[in-house]
Order: structure tokens, then sequence, then C-alpha cells
């Protein structure tokens, strides 16, 4: 059975923090448990910015008139420092968010260590298969 993914007006919502319908239980599991959750934590937090992005550059650029590539510049590091402050809390942005939705505290930390255990131990398995009974 295929995870019942939000549509894009609901993920937006999603990214920006709020909570999915419970029939999106499974999904937000799945979306803190994939490989590449940790890309996905950053695209949601570039979503988030993009608007703030947007105001600051209207309010700067176009509206006061400093230099454009100035303005750019200090976007860029805003970018930068958003994107770096969001990996340093990214285990409990993403715990919290699982949480939200009704899982038990720190399920998608659990999780995705005992996928990341059990993948190691299919190597072990492997390599012991191949070279150590023979």
């Amino acid at each position: 059975m295929a995870v019942k993914r939000p549509n894009p007006l609901l993920w937006l919502w999603y990214a920006f923090g709020g909570k999915l319908p419970d029939t999106y239980r499974e999904w937000v599991l799945h979306d803190a448990t994939v490989p590449s959750w940790l890309l996905r934590h950053v695209i949601r937090r570039l979503v988030f910015m993009a608007p703030i992005l947007a105001l600051l550059y209207l309010f700067l650029a176009v509206m006061l008139g400093f230099d454009t590539t100035i303005v750019l510049l200090a976007l860029g590091l805003g970018i930068y420092a958003g994107v770096y402050y969001s990996l340093i809390f990214s285990t409990h942005s993403v715990d919290s968010r699982v949480t939200r939705h009704g899982y038990p505290d720190e399920y998608a930390s659990q999780v995705r260590k005992a996928m990341k255990q059990a993948e190691h131990e299919t190597k072990q398995n492997r390599y012991h298969n191949r070279w150590r009974e023979s």
C-alpha cells in the first residue's frame, strides 16, 4: 500500500509548521525517516525562508534603493545562517514534527537508527557469507 502524499497546499502548510490531517500520518513518518530526510528538512526551511527573503529584498533594494549586490550578499548570508541553524536542530525539529502527528517522542530518530542498524547487519551478513564461510 502506498503512502498518501499531501497536495501542494497541504505540503506548504506542513512546511510552515502546520499539522496535517490524520490521513497523512504515515507520510509524515515516511518524510522523517527516508534516507533523504535531512535534504527534505532543508527544503522545507528554504520554503519557509523564501517569503521573508523576498520581502527583505523588496524593502531594501526596491523601496530603500540599497545596492543590489550588497542586498543579495546579505540575503545569501541570511540563507547560510538559517540553513546552518536549521541543520543544528534538524533532529529535534523533525522529531517534534512526528510527535505532533501522534507518534511517541523521538520516534523518527529511533526508526532511523533501527533502519541504519538493519542496513549495517545486512552488510555484515553479506560480507560474512562471502568471505568467512568459504
